[in-house]
């Protein structure tokens, strides 16, 4: 594949995460290339989602929710950023973080906005375990502590009243 590698952490993944991951590398190709989204999707789904690659057979990803998160990251991109901003340290601009950490973060961001449908909590796991997929530093616990502060702003239902009180 083209841009960012998963290591071998992900080989059992479930649909669901084996498309988070390739959403990712998607929106990576086109921030790196440039494009259409929907001929970025299509050339996924053509040439690079019907093979074992890496050890992850990506033959079983879930495809809709794999086109759903690059399309909207792609078209809801100023509004994700928007978002996410705030949720980041005071003085950190989004523009400093690494393209695919950015990437990672307005992923499970559009997820927390616009699919009510996945758990506050499945959304910030899923999203550390596709970080851990990348990166072996510090990068988790950073897009856990910005996933976790932006899911108790949108969805604060899911988290109780007082700040920290879980249901």
């Amino acid at each position: 594949m083209t841009g960012p590698q998963a290591p071998q952490t992900t080989r059992n993944a479930s649909p669901r995460r084996l498309a988070r991951l390739a959403a990712v590398q998607a929106l990576y190709q086109l921030d790196v290339n440039g494009g259409e989204p929907s001929r970025v999707i299509l050339e996924f789904l053509q040439h690079r989602l019907n093979d074992v690659v890496e050890g992850l057979d990506l033959t079983q990803l879930d495809r809709q929710l794999f086109n759903d998160l690059v399309a909207g990251v792609a078209q809801d991109r100023e509004a994700l950023t928007q978002m996410v901003a705030p949720a980041l340290v005071e003085g950190w601009p989004l523009e400093r973080l690494e393209v695919l950490l950015r990437l990672i973060l307005c992923c499970g961001a559009f997820e927390l906005w616009q699919r009510s449908d996945v758990p506050a909590r499945a959304v910030i796991s899923e999203y550390l375990e596709v970080t851990h997929a990348f990166f072996d530093g510090k990068e988790p616990s950073f897009v856990n502590g910005v996933l976790n502060r932006l899911a108790h702003s949108l969805r604060e239902d899911e988290f109780g009243t007082a700040a920290g009180e879980g249901k």
